[in-house]
């Protein structure tokens, strides 16, 4: 059944606007080569774009003969403005956007553990106030949040847990409040870091792989055929409660301590690391990371090896589970750890995963490291921002 006028202009509109995302401005000649749309139904989307406030005339194209420069279009990236926050338990990291994704302010925050609750929710909105005046933003338009622990796929929101501070949960209501007209969604800090390794790191190539977060805590974000399972109550990928060998007992429904998450959660690593004399490289990365990224790129040595080779026996554990029961193919070891790690790391846990496994299993460390979280908010609020400005033409 053929599509009505209506529909083809916005299925047209929505093509280009894509388009002008991906790959920059572009002439109408461009559009025209890169839609596979007639010459006159460009001009007329061109138009109507142009007249909704969606795209303007962002420059020239250099002529490759005689004859006026051709008009060069791209996105109005001031339409609106996007937040995205990394919030941790110590603190929260925050970009402010315009609608293209161009970073104009950032900033970051440690809070305290002994904060209240009360004052860690206003010191965290006010950062945000702060930094969007800071950027020229009036409002904004979509806020993006990665946050650890489970997103309810009912309601969207955090579900309470005793092992988070409480602030957390009470930040999306806050800045709801606050921010009038936001739209504020919240989502897992792994399936963020899964999000941003696909479209901007290691994961470009795949549309089915795991994302083994190894960073403070352990996680894990599956997408399969393109698509992030979230699972029926919003916990897939809660690896660190994984029943493993190795630890002091079991974790229980409150405590992932016993679980996957005493093996290779950063404050088991930088315990390993002392016990082998791995002293952390100077730099800004977390304890754990930096004594990783001391035993890849420093000096050869026994120490250095075995510590790499014990972390390696560990990560296999949770990685081997995650392969025996999707089969993904492809295994991203992700987060700070994961980045420092590197190559060294990833091949290590490859050939532990070859011995134990027929499933054939590419291991990749990640190419954003603690970073990924705030890149996979922005990248959604961004989306969240242009499904709602961009379905406008056509309707």
């Amino acid at each position: 059944m053929a599509a009505s006028p209506s529909t083809a202009r916005a299925i047209n509109d929505r093509l280009a606007l894509r388009l002008l995302q991906q790959e920059g401005p572009l002439t109408a000649g461009q559009l025209k080569e890169l839609t596979g749309l007639s010459r006159p139904t460009v001009a007329d989307l061109v138009e109507r774009l142009t007249a909704a406030g969606l795209i303007e005339v962002a420059g020239e194209a250099r002529a490759q003969r005689r004859g006026p420069n051709a008009k060069l279009y791209g996105i109005v990236a001031g339409r609106a403005h996007l937040a995205a926050l990394d919030v941790r338990t110590e603190g929260v990291a925050l970009v402010v956007s315009d609608l293209v994704g161009g970073v104009l302010a950032e900033a970051s925050l440690p809070i305290a553990d002994d904060t209240g609750t009360g004052p860690a929710v206003e010191q965290a909105v006010s950062l945000v106030e702060r930094t969007a005046k800071e950027a020229g933003a009036d409002r904004l338009h979509t806020v993006g949040i990665g946050a650890p622990g489970l997103i309810d796929p009912a309601t969207g929101e955090l579900r309470d847990s005793t092992s988070l501070p409480e602030w957390h949960r009470r930040l999306v209501a806050a800045l709801q409040e606050r921010l009038p007209g936001a739209r504020v969604s919240v989502e897992n800090e792994t399936n963020l870091a899964a999000l941003a390794e696909q479209r901007d790191g290691s994961a470009r190539d795949r549309d089915t792989f795991v994302l083994l977060w190894l960073g403070h805590g352990t996680g894990a974000a599956v997408i399969l055929d393109g698509a992030l399972r979230r699972g029926a109550s919003g916990g897939t990928g809660e690896i660190g409660f994984l029943p493993v060998p190795g630890t002091r007992g079991l974790p229980s429904a409150t405590d992932c301590a016993g679980g996957f998450h005493s093996l290779a959660g950063a404050a088991a690593v930088a315990t390993l690391a002392r016990e082998y004399g791995v002293v952390p490289a100077s730099g800004s990365d977390p304890e754990a990371a930096g004594a990783v990224r001391a035993a890849v790129s420093g000096p050869e040595s026994a120490a250095h090896t075995r510590f790499l080779d014990t972390l390696a026996d560990r990560v296999a554990v949770g990685v081997a589970s995650v392969v025996a029961l999707l089969d993904p193919g492809c295994v991203v070891l992700g987060g700070e750890i994961g980045q420092a790690g590197g190559e060294a790391l990833a091949s290590r846990v490859h050939d532990r995963l070859t011995a134990m496994s027929p499933l054939p299993v590419e291991v990749r460390p990640g190419a954003l490291g603690g970073g990924a979280v705030l890149r996979g908010a922005l990248l959604t609020a961004r989306d969240h921002a242009q499904d709602e400005l961009f379905g406008a033409p056509g309707h």
